[in-house]
């Protein structure tokens, strides 16, 4: 029993440990600010060193790990503060508007970015170590969980393989698999469960999900939308608020208005052309949304993006 007590005592100076171990070897491999793409499949690491603005971006099914630094990310209506005891689970596309609120040139914001893969978490589900419970009712799209001891060590071999090339091909998708099973026996699991498993609501809202994402462009029908979902209206409308933290009409305006902001930014498009682009008819009421949702019109929202990016 003293044993065991000691054990949990020593158990926040071991996370912290091993929280700046993996800091340490994640910023030797993210030298350049933003996404670093890595050789290990569905791997990418993150640095920043200066808190940023707000930011739009699709977040896909995936595990973010930070392990220094803070940033804030906007769901919809919802709000979720990262810092470096945290990972944050997407298990459904999602619009958000992130920001980096944390983070200096010697301290900056450092994590890593695991894709998640359904059939992989399908196939490890259904091995007999999981025993499915009733799915939760109020299955999310996002959440946050605190990062394990557990999660740790097996995210610090996945990064230790960069170190090591020639072992990626082979143990890259054992840890990998092992970081989902960590996941999966977390509390926040259970969200990632109910969208992977065939069947349920929850996977057959995420299908409604994908299929808004991929025809945004599309007049929306939410009556075709719920058929296709195989449940009602109503039922739809609750299921996909939970699940993004918005109804069917403003998931597809957030995300029409975060392509449009991009394509402008990226590809120089103006906004009437940005707005006929992503699906709006009315160049007028894309302008108000965007200035609704973003603080400023179109083109000056993109010239300051422009200008905070180029310092």
């Amino acid at each position: 029993m003293a044993r065991l007590k000691h054990t949990i005592e020593e158990q926040p100076s071991l996370v912290a440990r091993m929280r700046a171990e993996l800091a340490s070897k994640t910023a030797a491999h993210a030298k350049a600010e933003g996404d670093t793409h890595t050789e290990i499949p569905g791997l990418r690491l993150y640095r920043r060193s200066a808190p940023t603005a707000c930011a739009s971006a699709a977040y896909e099914p995936s595990l973010v790990v930070f392990v220094q630094g803070q940033k804030r990310i906007n769901v919809g209506a919802t709000t979720y503060v990262c810092d470096e005891s945290n990972f944050l689970l997407t298990s459904v596309d999602l619009p958000v508007v992130s920001q980096v609120v944390n983070a200096t040139r010697e301290t900056p914001i450092l994590g890593l970015l695991l894709k998640l893969e359904m059939p992989l978490v399908r196939e490890i589900l259904s091995q007999q170590e999981f025993h499915l419970r009733e799915e939760p009712a109020d299955a999310r799209g996002m959440a946050v969980g605190v990062t394990s001891v557990e999660l740790l060590a097996a995210c610090t071999r996945l990064v230790d393989l960069l170190d090591a090339p020639q072992d990626i091909p082979f143990l890259s998708s054992l840890i990998q698999r092992e970081v989902i099973y960590r996941l999966l026996r977390s509390p926040q699991g259970k969200h990632l469960c109910a969208i992977a498993t065939l069947g349920e609501q929850s996977h057959r809202t995420a299908k409604a999900v994908e299929w808004l994402r991929m025809n945004y462009t599309k007049p929306l029908r939410v009556e075709e939308l719920a058929a296709m979902a195989r449940m009602g209206v109503s039922t739809l409308h609750h299921q996909f608020r939970s699940l993004t933290a918005m109804s069917p009409l403003q998931y597809q305006k957030q995300l029409r208005l975060h392509v449009a902001r991009e394509r402008m930014l990226n590809e120089g498009l103006d906004a009437a052309s940005a707005a006929f682009e992503v699906g709006y008819e009315s160049v007028s009421q894309f302008n108000r949304e965007y200035s609704r949702f973003f603080g400023q019109p179109p083109m000056r929202d993109v010239k300051a993006r422009r200008q905070a990016i180029a310092s």
